[in-house]
């Protein structure tokens, strides 16, 4: 029997009356991190995911309900997992000729076995958290204010070795199909991972219990010749806890951590989404603006390789990192209302986004010396024109300054001491 891909030749009337059973599953779903049993019944606990797609395809909607209502709850500290559905209708399948989607199954096959189909029992799971300790070491300790309200929180690191943390962190990692595009879980054998986990800390009859809010996944990559490069992975700081500088709090403790160690080279970034950039820049901007190469007469007299020296021997950023956040604390003492100043700036920022290009004219170069002209014609068809080129150079730089006001901006309202 087939299914909502297939009604192609189903007629018209039929087919609008189907429409009404396609749901968006990001709408459908609802996600908790349950700290009793009350929240189960408190909606403002409820968060939704950002994406859907890495479960159930790219069109994100699940055909043959209506009401649907995907539950995905997991207990605030040991992330004991419940999944249910439920839905005020469901499709007449003997009438149309066609079956509903599966709901459960797509994630079922995403989250580790061993989950809570049944409520009591979840509920019953719910008092194992009071005995919960987070894993491995503790490395900060901030306090952050949310409405008036002191909230607590902790950040441990650790590697693969604490007992149980791979089985936690197989239920952990599901949170990212729904807020990382492409993501991908990683192999917890391998004992290069370091892990940074942050929790809030909250009392309850006045005894501690924690909720995991956020983690970052760290490798560390072999460099020659007995050093490391540590690469972030991920970075995932849950919904509920969003907006509240638990990014930056993590990001420097990653970078406290890694600076105390001299074999470190440096701390680089795997893929960053545009989330993280805007956070790692704001943090390495902040870093940065300590260091006395990046004083503002120094910024002034433009780049030097000693910035990138200073960055990296203090502050374990790259080359490349260094540079772009000259480039930001430099736009911030530009004077925009200066055409000379600012021409001046665009140009500089111009020229390094022309790097690629300048590099295809050497190689194109070099083929011209070694190819027919022929065969020269034939490969230069493939080449980016200059209109082309100064078109892609003034989107890019555009789309870079904005995010660099962005930086800037937060920079501005931030405690600088």
């Amino acid at each position: 029997m087939p299914n909502m891909k297939d009604i192609g030749g189903v007629s018209g009337i039929a087919r609008n009356t189907l429409q009404n059973y396609v749901v968006d599953s990001n709408e459908a779903l609802e996600f908790k991190l349950v700290r009793s049993a009350a929240d189960l019944e408190n909606d403002e606990v409820t968060f939704k995911p950002e994406m859907s797609h890495q479960v159930y395809g790219d069109s994100e909607s699940i055909f043959g309900y209506t009401g649907l209502r995907v539950k995905l709850y997991y207990s605030a500290a040991r992330l004991a997992t419940y999944l249910s559905m439920a839905c005020d209708e469901m499709v007449d399948s003997q009438k149309f000729e066609v079956q509903p989607d599966e709901v459960i199954k797509p994630i079922a096959e995403k989250i580790p076995p061993g989950y809570h189909s049944n409520l009591d029992t979840f509920v019953a799971a719910l008092d194992k958290d009071a005995t919960f300790q987070p894993f491995g070491e503790l490395k900060h300790k901030f306090t952050i204010d949310v409405d008036g309200k002191a909230k607590n929180f902790e950040v441990y690191m650790h590697d693969i070795s604490p007992s149980g943390f791979n089985e936690y962190h197989e239920r952990l990692q599901t949170f990212i199909l729904w807020y990382i595009d492409a993501a991908s879980y990683i192999d917890t054998d391998d004992n290069r991972w370091r892990f940074f986990l942050v929790y809030e800390k909250y009392l309850v009859n006045g005894n501690p219990q924690y909720a995991i809010a956020g983690y970052t996944t760290v490798y560390e990559y072999y460099a020659y010749p007995a050093n490391t490069r540590p690469r972030i992975s991920q970075m995932l700081v849950l919904p509920p806890f969003q907006r509240m500088g638990i990014g930056v709090q993590l990001l420097n403790t990653i970078y406290n951590h890694f600076t105390a160690d001299d074999r470190v080279v440096d701390i680089t970034v795997e893929d960053p989404s545009e989330n993280f950039l805007r956070i790692r820049d704001f943090v390495d901007s902040k870093n940065c603006l300590k260091l006395p190469s990046f004083k503002p007469e120094k910024l002034d007299a433009g780049w030097s390789p000693d910035m990138a020296v200073e960055a990296q021997k203090k502050l374990k950023l790259s080359k490349k990192q260094t540079r772009r956040v000259y480039e930001i604390l430099k736009l911030h003492i530009t004077d925009r209302a200066n055409p000379n100043a600012y021409k001046k700036y665009r140009l500089e920022v111009k020229s390094r986004l022309n790097v690629p290009y300048r590099k295809e004219d050497h190689d194109m170069n070099k083929l011209k010396k070694m190819l027919s002209p022929e065969e020269f014609n034939a490969t230069t068809m493939m080449i980016t024109s200059k209109e082309q080129r100064l078109e892609n150079l003034e989107n890019q730089y555009n789309e870079l300054e904005e995010h660099y006001c962005h930086v800037l901006e937060r920079l501005a309202s931030a405690d600088l001491s």
